[in-house]
């Protein structure tokens, strides 16, 4: 069997002699990088401290809602924000913000006011009472049509040609 496999592995090499390596030339110049520009660094600007606030309060939709923000202009930054909620509660969210702790918010949630009333009411009806019907079935009469009056048909012997 190993004197098989050896006779094998001869016939495949000298196969594979008979044939050259292709001589493979690029025909372009590998390309020539210059080196990375240096970065400018960025600009510091001057700390730019804010405060707002802003509220609403529309009692015909119950729109009722307020915010208020300040930062120091250094990453810290503190406020609040509330909002009435659909059952009449009141949600208030206090939060800091700064770059070592991170965002950091307090959920507080108030009882529902009693003066709340929602923006709408149940409608006022009645179910409706089942009556029958008043109508009578309807009568239908047999149509009214004379049967088709069609002429017989003309015979006409079909065209022979003569060859």
């Amino acid at each position: 069997m190993a004197a098989k496999f050896i006779i094998l592995a001869a016939c495949v090499a000298t196969a594979l002699a008979q044939y050259s390596a292709p001589a493979y030339k690029p025909a372009y110049s590998a390309p020539a990088y210059s080196a990375p520009k240096a970065y400018a660094p960025e600009p510091a600007y001057a700390p730019a401290p804010y405060s707002f606030e802003y509220s609403v309060n529309d009692p015909h939709t119950y729109d009722v809602k307020s915010q208020s923000e300040y930062a120091d202009g250094n990453g810290y930054v503190k406020g609040s924000y509330s909002l009435l909620e659909a059952d009449g509660s009141t949600r208030t969210v206090e939060y800091t913000a700064d770059d070592y702790n991170g965002f950091n918010a307090v959920v507080k949630n108030s009882a529902p006011s009693a003066a709340y009333k929602p923006a709408y009411s149940a409608p006022a009806y009645s179910a409706p009472a089942y009556s029958a019907p008043a109508y009578s079935a309807p009568a239908y009469s047999a149509p009214a049509y004379s049967a088709p009056a069609y002429s017989a048909p003309a015979y006409k012997p079909a065209y022979k040609p003569a060859y």
